[in-house]
Parts: structure tokens; sequence; C-alpha cells
């Protein structure tokens, strides 16, 4: 099977390291203690086999062998069934930059007298985080609770290093962004999916923690209602659930500006992109009505030129019989023709703003 590790704990201390699932359920119903199997990557037999032992419900036990749930935490009786999606950095060409972010899956039972996980992600180090409750009985024997709490923990400190790798993305694309550099774009859509990622993981999370958080403040008041010292285990989860839970907001808080700021760069690059696009689109115009210009005066000069050249055309054909070829004043006449004609167009041009 694919069980990474199977411990039952008692007293917070490791009594002993079952061989299977049944001795399991057996040692942890005559010791009194806390089972904590957990498994990596199971197949779905596998899942089936765990969820008989610990009478675990087929709709969770359905959720868990099919995956790629939301972050949610739901109740199953007097067990609770948890999704978690931890994050970490992935540099894929192995250059020592962070080239993306990738989300894994976490599930957890958490019921009386056990805790069953199963992790489709390689953060966080659940194997790790066993051994550091195993240094600390103290937490160890608040219960069950005390794993999830630390297991909530854990993924809230996965978020640390993607935050700051966001930040860094984000002040670099505002340092791209009035460079005019063409990839700016690609580095939005890109930090903004990853963004939306982190909301994904975290905003539920919040609401997770605060119901974990107000439960236990109910059992603490409850304790107090019925004039009872109230319960070590209860005030302690409090403390360390308010602890993630502060944590948690913090990062879905970072995520919403993130999310903001992303927004507002692509507004930008956009109106950037869109002024770029006028001042292109007034420069040709400008060149357009500039050879609008050129044109209206080299076809009024050219109107100008017509008349004399019309002029000279028809007294240049050379024929024997023509009218005014034997006229003193024909001559002077063709002249002043075409400078009168010349200036008349010559006028009207200039009137009409050509020249």
């Amino acid at each position: 099977m694919s069980i990474m590790d199977n411990a039952v704990y008692v007293d917070g201390k490791r009594t002993a390291n079952p061989a299977d699932l049944e001795e399991t359920c057996e040692v942890t119903r005559e010791r009194g203690g806390i089972a904590w199997v957990d498994m990596s990557w199971p197949a779905p037999a596998e899942i089936q086999a765990v969820a008989e032992e610990f009478a675990l419900h087929p709709l969770a036990v359905e959720d868990a062998i099919h995956a790629h749930q939301r972050p949610k935490l739901e109740h199953y009786d007097d067990v609770l069934f948890v999704v978690l999606h931890p994050a970490r950095s992935v540099d894929d060409d192995g250059d020592g930059h962070v080239d993306r972010v990738e989300f894994g899956e976490v599930h957890a039972w958490v019921g009386p007298d056990f805790v069953v996980t199963i992790r489709r992600s390689r953060t966080p180090d659940l194997d790790a985080m066993r051994a550091g409750l195993e240094e600390a009985p103290d937490l160890l024997r608040l219960g069950p609770m005390a794993i999830l709490a630390t297991l909530l923990d854990q993924v809230v400190d996965t978020y640390r290093p993607v935050v700051a790798r966001l930040r860094r993305d984000i002040d670099q694309v505002e340092d791209q962004l009035f460079s005019r550099d063409p990839e700016v774009s690609l580095r939005i859509y890109e930090a903004t999916r990853e963004v939306i990622g982190l909301q994904r993981a975290t905003s539920p999370l919040v609401d997770m923690l605060r119901e974990l958080h107000d439960e236990r403040e109910a059992e603490t008041e409850a304790d107090a209602d019925a004039a009872a010292a109230p319960d070590h285990r209860h005030v302690e989860l409090q403390r360390n659930l308010r602890n993630v839970l502060d944590h948690a907001i913090k990062h879905a808080e970072t995520s919403d500006t993130y999310r903001s700021l992303l927004t507002n760069a692509l507004n930008v690059h956009s109106a950037l992109v869109t002024q770029e696009q006028n001042e292109e689109s007034r420069r040709m115009t400008e060149i357009s009505l500039k050879q609008d210009e050129q044109m209206k005066k080299i076809s009024a000069w050219a109107a100008i030129l017509f008349a004399p050249s019309l002029i000279g055309t028809i007294y240049g054909m050379n024929f024997d019989y023509m009218p005014e070829l034997t006229w003193t004043f024909g001559y002077p006449l063709a002249l002043a023709s075409m400078v009168g004609l010349g200036g008349i167009f010559y006028w009207i041009f200039k009137r009409v703003g050509w020249l």
C-alpha cells in the first residue's frame, strides 16, 4: 500500500507501529490512543480499505478518490473531512529562478481517536511534520485536533514563499510597465493566474479556520457555563488556531491586494497601448494630411501649367491654314493668353487654399 507512516500515540508518545490497518484500529482501542495513518497518492482501492477500517462517510471517501476538490471543511457526525491546497514554487529549467507556482491537494479525516491524511502534493513535508510533533508530546496530548491544527499551520506556511515571489513579480511588472516591454502583458497574465490560484486556496481556508476556532471557543465557554475548569486542550487549540487564522487572513488579504494591483497594471497597460495606437494614428493622419496638401499644390501647379501647354500645343501643330498664324499680334496674344490663364488659375487656387 501507499502508506507512508502508520503509528499509534498514547499520551503524546509513539507506542506502536502497526503492520496493517486492522492492527492499527485494534491497538488504538486497546490502549486508548490516537492513530495517525499517512498515505501518499493512494489508489482508490487503498482509500476504500482505510474507509472501511475507520468507518468513513461514503461522500467524503468519494471526494478523496476523485480528488480535485475545492478547499473545504465538512462535518460527518464526529469526524471532520478537510481538503487543503498547499503551494510550492517550481524551477522547471533548473536555473535557480522560480518559473511557476504549483498547487497540490491534501485530504484529512480527523476523528475522536484517529487522523488519516492523504497527500497529493510535495508540500508540506508531512514526514518532517510528524517528526516535529513526536518531539513535542505536550502538543500531541491535545489529541487529533492538534495534528489538524499543525497540518493547517504547515499548509499556510507554504504560501509565504509564494507570496514573496509574487511580490517580486509584481514589482518587475511595474518596472516593465512604462518601459514599453512587449512581454509585460504575458507577465501580467501569468502572475494573475497564480494570484487567482492563491486566492482559491486561501479564501476558503480563512472560513475553515474561523469555524474550527469558534468550535473550540464554544467548547471553552461550555466548560465555563458548567462551572467546570476549562479543558486546557480547548484553550491551547484555540490559541494555535487563532495564530494560524491570523496568518491565513494575512495571505488572503495580500492575494486580494495583488489581484487589484495586477488588474490596475493590466488597465494601465491597456491604456498605454491605446495611447500608443492613438499616437500612431495621429501621426499617420498628420502624414496623410501633409500628403494631401502636397497633392493639392502639385495639382494646382499642374492646372496652371496646363493652360500655356494647351495653347502652345494647339499652335505648334504646324498646319498651313490656321487662324492668327499670319496675324501680326498672334504671337503676343498667344503669350498673353498663356500668362492670363495661368494667372486666373493661380488666383483661384490661392483663394481656395491650395497654394
